[in-house]
Parts: structure tokens; C-alpha cells; sequence
């Protein structure tokens, strides 16, 4: 991402990427699941803490991203591909279907409090294209008016997620459980491809590949 020039093209693509990584469709299913037992005033304590995690998460990884990358000695591409590897073992799940329940294998607590932080939180509602796209954009912010764009942008994500996962009960009513899992199937083939991408730039990004051998 290129924060010198801050334009139309640049928000774009950043919004749609914040959507990818830190909005509510890889969450959904998860959430809908893991929160079919508890009541509509528990639904909603999961959906508002879970949503307050995942901003207060983002918010530290951004301003602690570029000196954690300086730290480690790590650069964007691996973070990038890091990032590409582990979104491609959650789409992958969503592709092949609802053969499994999410984290069923997992056993974990139905705690409403530990279960809106893991893994509802993390890692699906902020997943790994959020954490890598947030983290490089902390490595290559260069201005205040830059990093005031992307805190700005996390913070619409967030309420947008909020209004979703406050109001689960509502939007069930209009989705059917068919067109959901359609829905999450073809969004995990799409995930994949972004994975692919991700770990493809990381490459390019390291020297490893040349950009030509990346089209």
C-alpha cells in the first residue's frame, strides 16, 4: 500500500480489505453456532465484546505493528505470507463445507466471555488478512493524515460489525441456513484465492519471486 498519495483508489482498497479482514462474513457462521444455545440479551453481551476485542486488538497491532516487525527483524512480506498461510487453513474449512462444527474439535469452553474472545474475536472476525493488512499499513503509514485514514476505517469496520453482531437474532430471521452455508462455501473459495494472493505478494515482496512470475 502506498500512503503518499491518499486518494479514492487508495480508501477503496483499503476499506474492501479491512471488510475481508476484520468484517462480518467469516465471523458470522461461527457466531450463529457457537451462540445457538445462549439467549437474545447473551447473544448480544458475545456480539458487543466480541466486536470490542477485535477493535482494541487492531488498534494496538496498528500502532505496534512497525516497531514489533523492527524488533523481530521481520519485514511485511513475511507477514504477508505468514498471514496468507493461516487465512488459507480457515478457508479452506469454509469451502469444504459444514462437515464440522467450527472449533468443535478444538473443546472449547462455552464460557460466553471466552468464546467472544476465542475464536470468535480471534480468529474470525479479525482474521488473518486484518492482522497482516493492519500490521504492513503500521510498517508503511507516513503521515498523520495516513494513519488517521486507516484508525478511521478500522473504526467504520467496527461499527458496522457491531450493528451486525448486536442484531443476530433480526438478521436470522431473514437468512436461511441453505443459502447461508452456499454463502460461506463460495466466500471460502474466494478466501482461498486472497490467501494465495497474500502469500504470492509476500514472495514478490522477499525477492524470493520476481513480479512477473507473480501474474
Amino acid at each position: 500500500m502506498d500512503f503518499a498519495v491518499i486518494d479514492a483508489a487508495l480508501v477503496t482498497k483499503l476499506l474492501l480489505l479491512l471488510l475481508i479482514g476484520m468484517g462480518p462474513k467469516i465471523a458470522l457462521v461461527p457466531f450463529l453456532e457457537k451462540t445457538q444455545k445462549f439467549d437474545a440479551e447473551t447473544k448480544v453481551k458475545i456480539g458487543r465484546q466480541m466486536v470490542l476485542a477485535a477493535l482494541v486488538t487492531a488498534l494496538i497491532l496498528f500502532a505496534t505493528g512497525a516497531l514489533l516487525m523492527r524488533l523481530l527483524h521481520i519485514t511485511g512480506g513475511a507477514v504477508a505470507v505468514a498471514g496468507g498461510i493461516i487465512l488459507a487453513l480457515l478457508a479452506i474449512k469454509m469451502a469444504s463445507g459444514p462437515t464440522e462444527k467450527h472449533g468443535e474439535d478444538l473443546g472449547l469452553s462455552e464460557d460466553p466471555e471466552k468464546i467472544a474472545i476465542f475464536p470468535l474475536a480471534i480468529p474470525y472476525l479479525l482474521n488473518p488478512v486484518g492482522i497482516t493488512v493492519i500490521i504492513i499499513a503500521s510498517g508503511e503509514v507516513v503521515s498523520v493524515a495516513s494513519a488517521v485514514l486507516v484508525v478511521g476505517l478500522i473504526l467504520l469496520v467496527a461499527a458496522f460489525d457491531y450493528l451486525v453482531f448486536t442484531n443476530t437474532d433480526a438478521l436470522a430471521k431473514r437468512m436461511k441456513p441453505a443459502s447461508l452455508v452456499v454463502s460461506e462455501v463460495v466466500f471460502g473459495i474466494l478466501l482461498t484465492a486472497v490467501a494465495v494472493q497474500l502469500v504470492v505478494s509476500g514472495l514478490v515482496n522477499l525477492g524470493i519471486i520476481t513480479a512477473s512470475g507473480a501474474h
